[in-house]
This record gives structure tokens, C-alpha cells and sequence, in this order.
């Protein structure tokens, strides 16, 4: 080699090990993007270091951009085989979208590699503990067509109330503001609601859910406003917080919670119940979404099951599946706001009406109109790329644009992605990100935000809001003790 291509290959490792350390600062105070951008300039200097492609791909695994996890942890591998740490990144973005074989398999590579590493021999212990799990509940399981409904099982008039019971109380089968008051009263004091009211809520809540459509038009007289928020994931302290500074709901005060009310934070029992218990005080005061968040899966992952057998039963854990495929898909408001948890479609001309006609009733697909608009997110380019989640797709301004021309539409409001103002505003002012839970599982340091609209105008005023203290129970403190290890 040439001594001037030597110097110009050493100076490059410079170059390239400077952007890496200030990628490792800007990753140590959270700051995931910006350690992506300079993880990406390294490798844009040096591409064949397998460091590199692994800290980025740990990165993205903070911002749950599992897909783009596992291209960068299998671009580290195909660089250097013997590099454990690629197969230890891939492993857990695998395991964050439940694929636990896929795990496995890359977990076993990691104690090949390394034999006498204690803590990849814990790692793997776990994960065939998860995996023999799964192959466990999937040999009891029964057939779906053979399945009956959890909810018809139970009659709450049966249950009886103790004596010694000071909770909040419903009086009869009519859910009031002064009971869900009192219940939240409760809740801020970490006490739980008995079992029989929380059977009344979501059984009720259910059969208000089974008699909507997927798409569901929502009408805003002239000189009134809607309130619509993102994702809540179990942080119930600062959806106090939210109806502290916007008002409880009402007809006069409606919400639109957007999906993802429970996984993450670990007081999602406590909003869910808040939430169902005001869409069954008044329907009109409370509209609610399908999040990809309120699926088995997830919850299975992410705290929420975990949760629900501690504080509630498992029943319960049942039921909420069975409920959450009775959720709405989107909303309209006013024919000119569409409002979706994740986005939109991998195809052009997809037409309200569509979605209107979507049978909702199942688990999540892995593909289709139903997953895309549960998983896709909005990109900078134009067109469409493949989802940096592994799920759905990324979609730009020109496929905004035609679907709100389709559709005759102005707006469309999605959430799903956390944003260090709650909020963001993109492609060219036709979509708007939001975001409802600050400092987001107590590491994200970010704000919440909810957007207030007014009619017939419908300008969006855009709210931001600090986290509140809460109790000290850790983030995704009901999950599976093997999850947590990467958490």
C-alpha cells in the first residue's frame, strides 16, 4: 500500500473513532437520534467496523426502531462473525418484537462466543425459559374456532363486596362522575378498585365498542372544541395531569385518546379503568382507539399481562384481549381530521370507507390495511421505505397528500412515536405527530403534548406539558424478568 493511502486510512479511523466517541457521549445522555446521525457519519468514514454498525443498531433499539436493530446488529455480523456483541443487539430487538426463537438462535451465538460470560449465560437461560413458555401456552391453547367469549362467562351481580371494602363504589349499573372522581382519588393513593366494578366497567365498555364502526366520524358543533391525545402507556400521574390542565371529560369537554394506553409505565391497570369508566359515563365525553399496544402480544411483552394478573386476576387478562379488539381503528372529525394511531397504507387509494369496513374483531395481522394503520410511521423522503419498526411501513409527504385528496380530508393526526416536544408537525403541515407521555418510561426526557381543536375552523393548538412525580414503581416493573434485563 501506498504510504499516502495508509495516512488517508489512519486518518480516517480517526476521524471516524472521534464521531463514535461523541456518538457514545450523545447516547449516555439519551440523546438516541443524534447518536444515530454521528453513528451513521462514522460508518460513512469507516463502513467495515462492526462496533460502529452495533452501537448504532443498540440506538435505534431505544427509539424501538427494531427493524433498523436488527439490520444494523446483521450488518455487524457479516462483518465480523466472532463479534459477539452483533448477535447480543439483534437478539434483543428480536425479542422486543416477541420473536423469542429468533432470539434464542443469537443468543446461543453469544454464549458459543463467549462460554464463560455469566451474564450471556443468564441472558440464555431466560430466553429458553421464554420460549419453553410459548410452546407451553401454545399447546394448551385452543383453537380459535372452537374459542368462547371470556366476557360471557361472567356476571359481575354475583360478586359479592366486602364489608370492609372503602373503594369507590358503583350504585346500581349507571357509571357517574362523582364514582370515577372517587376512583381516581383512589388510584392517586395506589388503591386498587374491587374486582367487581372494574368487571362492570369493561363489560359495559364492551358492548358500547362491539356496536362501532371501525372508522368512527365524530361532529364538533361550531364555537366547540375536541381534544385529542397520543400515547398515555401506563403513565396514569400524568393523565391526571392532562385533566388537570385541559378539564375532566365532558360533552362539553370531549377527548380522543389515541391507542396505547397501557404497556411501559406500570400504573396502566389504573388508566385503562379511568378511561373506560368515562367512555361509559358518557360516550360522547370519551372516544378511543386501537394502539399497537393493545394487542396479546405486546401486553404479553411489555407489563401490561403482567400487571393485570398482580392487581386484577387472570381473567382479566383475557377479557382486556377480548375488549381491545373491539376498539376503533380511526376517527374522522368533522370530515376533515383524520385521526389515526399509526399511519397510513402501502398502497394509493385506500378510501375511508374501507376502513370503515374493516373487521377489527382479531389479534393485530402482520400485514394489511389493519396493521398499517396500527404500525406505519411518516418519513422525511418522499414515497415509501420499509418500517424502521419491522412492522408496517414508513410513508412520505406525496402519500399524505394523495390519501387527504382521496378522501376529501385536510389533516391527518397520528401518534406512536415519542417526540421531544409531544409533538411534531411534518409533511408539510398536513401531519401532525402527538405524543401524551413525558419523559417517556422516566429515561426519554421529553415533553407530552395534546392538541385542542376548535370548530368549524379546526386550527390546531398544540399543548405541551412537563412529566409529575409519581410513585417510585419502575417502568415495565410487571414485565417478564427477561425483558427487563434490556429495558
Amino acid at each position: 500500500m501506498p504510504p499516502s493511502m495508509a495516512t488517508e486510512d489512519s486518518n480516517n479511523d480517526s476521524q471516524a473513532e472521534e464521531l463514535k466517541t461523541l456518538a457514545n457521549e450523545a447516547f449516555k445522555a439519551r440523546k438516541y437520534s443524534q447518536a444515530i446521525d454521528l453513528y451513521t457519519q462514522a460508518i460513512e468514514v469507516s463502513s467495515d467496523n462492526a462496533v460502529y454498525w452495533a452501537n448504532r443498531a443498540f440506538a435505534h433499539t431505544k427509539l424501538e426502531e427494531y427493524g433498523s436493530a436488527i439490520q444494523d446488529a446483521t450488518k455487524a455480523i457479516e462483518i465480523d462473525s466472532r463479534y459477539s456483541k452483533g448477535y447480543y443487539r439483534r437478539g434483543a430487538a428480536y425479542l422486543a418484537m416477541g420473536k423469542f426463537k429468533d432470539a434464542l438462535k443469537d443468543f446461543q451465538q453469544v454464549k458459543k462466543i463467549c462460554p464463560n460470560d455469566p451474564d450471556a449465560t443468564k441472558k440464555l437461560k431466560e430466553c429458553e425459559k421464554a420460549v419453553m413458555k410459548l410452546k407451553f401456552e401454545d399447546a394448551i391453547s385452543v383453537p380459535q374456532s372452537e374459542r368462547h367469549s371470556v366476557a360471557d362467562s361472567i356476571d359481575y351481580h354475583t360478586i359479592d363486596v366486602e364489608s370492609q371494602y372503602t373503594g369507590a363504589r358503583i350504585e346500581g349499573d349507571v357509571v357517574t362522575l362523582e364514582f370515577v372522581k372517587k376512583m381516581m382519588d383512589d388510584f392517586k393513593n395506589q388503591k386498587c378498585l374491587h374486582k367487581r366494578y372494574a368487571y362492570q366497567i369493561v363489560l359495559q365498555l364492551r358492548e358500547t365498542l362491539r356496536a362501532l364502526p371501525s372508522l368512527v366520524d365524530i361532529n364538533v358543533p361550531d364555537g366547540k372544541h375536541f381534544t385529542v391525545c397520543g400515547d398515555v402507556h401506563g403513565q396514569f400521574y400524568d393523565l391526571m395531569n392532562i385533566f388537570e390542565l385541559n378539564g375532566l371529560p365532558s360533552e362539553d369537554n370531549p377527548y380522543l385518546f389515541n391507542g396505547d394506553f397501557v404497556d411501559r409505565g406500570s400504573f396502566s391497570v389504573e388508566v385503562i379503568l379511568t378511561l373506560f369508566a368515562f367512555k361509559c359515563m358518557s360516550p360522547s365525553a370519551m372516544y378511543l382507539s386501537r394502539g399497537n399496544h393493545e394487542s396479546k402480544s405486546m401486553n404479553k411483552i411489555y407489563g401490561f399481562e403482567g400487571e393485570v394478573k398482580s392487581k386484577l386476576s387472570d381473567k382479566f387478562v383475557e377479557l382486556f384481549a377480548e375488549v381491545f379488539c373491539c376498539l376503533p381503528l380511526a376517527h374522522v372529525i368533522n370530515k376533515k381530521v383524520f385521526v389515526v394511531h399509526g399511519g397510513l397504507f402501502s398502497v394509493d387509494g385506500v378510501k375511508l370507507s374501507e376502513i370503515r369496513a374493516i373487521d377489527r374483531f382479531c389479534e393485530p395481522p402482520e400485514e394489511g390495511l389493519m396493521c398499517e394503520l396500527l404500525w406505519s410511521d411518516p418519513q422525511p423522503q418522499l414515497g415509501r421505505g420499509p418500517s424502521k419498526r419491522g412492522v408496517g411501513l414508513s410513508f412520505g409527504a406525496d402519500v399524505t397528500k394523495r390519501f387527504l385528496q382521496d378522501n376529501n380530508l385536510d389533516l391527518v393526526v397520528r401518534s406512536h412515536e415519542v417526540k421531544d416536544e409531544g409533538y411534531e408537525i411534518e409533511h408539510d403541515g398536513k401531519l401532525i405527530t402527538v405524543f401524551s407521555a413525558p419523559n417517556y418510561c422516566d429515561q426519554m426526557g421529553n415533553k407530552g403534548a395534546f392538541i385542542r381543536f376548535e370548530a368549524p375552523d379546526l386550527k390546531p393548538n398544540i399543548v405541551s406539558f412537563s412529566a409529575v412525580p409519581h410513585p417510585d414503581v419502575k417502568p415495565m416493573a410487571y414485565a417478564n424478568n427477561f425483558l427487563r434485563m434490556f429495558s
